[in-house]
């Protein structure tokens, strides 16, 4: 066995297994991909539903179901704060049990962070705080584990997985509409992605 083939296999068995995920998907026919290139256009100049990962973006539903955010994503309609198409949505939520559902394939944009949506792949968490969740530890632990499996299947960087709150930071954030280029949210707050990063370094070393 040559080094390179060695390395490889070595690299293999040590990278983060894929955690049981449930795949539950959201409608998104002709008309929301259209919806999504159309954003696209607008905030980055990117004619195309497609998406390209380098960064993870974790959030807060600020719901107490995982039933309840689902049907807010499967809602193709005008969100209520910035009134646009698509509707929201993330690719992941974690449910409190541990429970990971998938609702939208790895290969397509969902409108969850703006600046970042061209690039990122979003992770919601039921609950109202991050606090909540840094303190649950079934759905930390299924937290964990996707995110990590995300980065190695991704090539994604420890510093490119960030809260909600971080976005602006991002050295992927773009926005070409000039209202919206230091919007972001309270979740997911710095000093609480410091306390998931941590955890999740530990994840990384197996």
């Amino acid at each position: 066995m040559t080094r390179v083939l060695l390395l490889a296999v070595v690299a293999a068995f040590l990278a983060p297994p894929k955690p049981h995920i449930v795949w539950k998907p959201i409608p998104f026919g002709a008309q929301r991909l259209a919806e999504t290139a159309a954003y696209a256009q607008r905030h980055y100049g990117l004619h195309t539903y497609v998406l390209n990962p380098r960064a993870i973006v974790e959030h807060v539903t600020a719901t107490a179901s995982f039933s309840s955010a689902y049907a807010t994503f499967s809602a193709d309609v005008p969100d209520a704060e910035l009134h646009q198409l698509p509707g929201t949505c993330a690719h992941f939520v974690v449910d409190r049990d541990g429970t990971i559902y998938q609702l939208v394939p790895l290969t397509i944009m969902c409108r969850h962070t703006v600046g970042l949506n061209y690039v990122a792949i979003g992770i919601e968490h039921v609950g109202t705080s991050d606090g909540e969740i840094l303190n649950d530890a079934p759905q930390m632990r299924s937290s964990l584990e996707l995110t990590a499996w995300l980065m190695q299947r991704y090539h994604i960087a420890l510093k490119n997985v960030i809260g909600h709150n971080e976005s602006l930071t991002s050295p992927y954030h773009k926005e070409l509409y000039a209202p919206w280029r230091r919007q972001t949210h309270a979740d997911w707050q710095h000093a609480d992605m410091n306390v998931y990063r941590a955890r999740l370094r530990v994840v990384l070393r197996g």
